[in-house]
């Protein structure tokens, strides 16, 4: 199976999971992020996941996701880290409400802040591993902390302000 499928079942970081991916949840009209749709062929189409209180994220950088020479571009961390993030404080803001994934109405989640702290180079040829954790839930707004890894090594670390995109904003259609 593949990783970005609709049920995993991976290990990851020890723990084995089988479960539909946070994005995979989201309404087709809510499925064209660049980071995170599953209905934008060009985009990333990454994918989240409960481990306990914490989500996690695997993403491979692709020889093009390049900075310099061996190592992925900057704007492409800060990017998995904002829609890994996004996808978190929908999940955690169902998770408060004792709702599943798939109930109305729709939880979903836009950037209002995003802050990103690089501390390693990160290789390509290597998966990003990314853990989040929720720091705060209060009202429409959830802050989330996220840890991108490759293998053992912390390469940056992210604080997402995630805000509530309101019930009559969440259909609007922008004409192109």
């Amino acid at each position: 199976m593949p990783w970005n499928s609709l049920i995993r079942m991976a290990k990851f970081h020890g723990v084995v999971m089988e479960q539909k991916a946070f994005q995979d949840y989201y309404k087709d009209h809510s499925s064209h992020c660049y980071g995170c749709g599953r209905l934008n062929p060009y985009g990333l189409q990454i994918k989240s996941y409960w481990d306990g209180d914490e989500t996690v994220c695997r993403f491979h950088p692709q020889p093009y996701h390049t900075a310099m020479k061996g190592f992925v571009y900057g704007g492409l961390i800060a990017s998995v880290i904002d829609c890994h993030g996004t996808a978190t404080a929908a999940a955690a803001s169902y998770r408060a409400q004792n709702r599943e994934m798939d109930t109305d109405p729709e939880l979903r989640f836009v950037t209002g802040s995003l802050h990103v702290e690089y501390h390693l180079p990160t290789p390509i040829g290597r998966p990003m591993d990314l853990r989040a954790t929720i720091k705060q839930i209060k009202g429409r707004k959830v802050v989330v902390k996220v840890s991108l890894f490759s293998g053992d090594k912390l390469c940056a670390k992210g604080e997402v302000l995630a805000i509530q995109i309101p019930d009559k904003l969440k259909n609007m259609v922008v004409a192109p």
